[in-house]
């Protein structure tokens, strides 16, 4: 089956609510490949006709803001029994260094730190849970966390799709050029045999009209 037919097949609604789902899920704290599904998500978009990048990024922004202030509530139940669990589980994800070095970013730079946060791949999973311990206030992270979200989702779905949709065009151009190319090296091809063929007909027939005139 040609891979344009199974693109197509895939529902619309499904890789909307997948993206939407793993990204609420790991900003809420769990560490889930969010923005390798929204980068996937954005390059199916730019080669299905079905699909449009702006769902993408509204799913994902949706995602994002939703996914870390049920994290930022965890965290101010939870706090630090939370973050001890998560290093014993996580180690690679919520160890203390990384506990540490996340607590030092958002004593220092506050909403600056929940915004670029979800940019980096460790502050993503622990920008909510880790404001809700340190009791930033909820407004304030909000708005933060709303920003980065929208930037972040929306930036990335335009970026990755437009590079997509540049490189399929690319692709179909080179397939043409390609297509092109090998035309016209079929086509003299058959040109430098056709004239090889006919020059080796003229001298089978002169040596045989040789042999002719000699035998008469």
């Amino acid at each position: 089956m040609n891979i344009d037919h199974v693109l197509e097949a895939i529902p619309p609604l499904s890789v909307y609510l997948l993206v939407g789902l793993v990204v609420m899920v790991e900003s809420l704290g769990i560490p889930l490949p969010g923005e390798i599904v929204l980068v996937s998500a954005a390059l199916l978009a730019s080669s299905h006709s079905g699909l449009n990048p702006l769902w993408i990024g509204v799913l994902a922004s949706a995602g994002a803001i939703i996914g870390d202030s049920i994290g930022y509530l965890i965290g101010k139940k939870g706090g630090k029994r939370l973050f001890a669990w998560a290093g014993r589980k996580f180690p690679k994800h919520f160890g203390p260094d990384h506990i540490a070095s996340a607590e030092k970013m958002f004593h220092k730079r506050g909403m600056w730190a929940v915004f670029f946060g979800r940019f980096v791949a460790v502050l993503r999973i622990l920008a909510g849970p880790l404001a809700g311990s340190l009791n930033m206030h909820y407004p304030r992270f909000l708005v933060a966390n709303a920003l980065g979200g929208i930037v972040w989702a929306g930036g990335t779905t335009a970026l990755i799709y437009y590079l997509g949709v540049v490189a399929d065009k690319w692709l179909k151009g080179f397939q043409w050029a390609g297509l092109g190319a090998a035309l016209v090296i079929g086509v003299v091809v058959t040109l430098v045999l056709k004239k090889r063929m006919a020059r080796h007909a003229a001298a089978s027939s002169a040596s045989s009209e040789e042999k002719n005139d000699a035998v008469a």
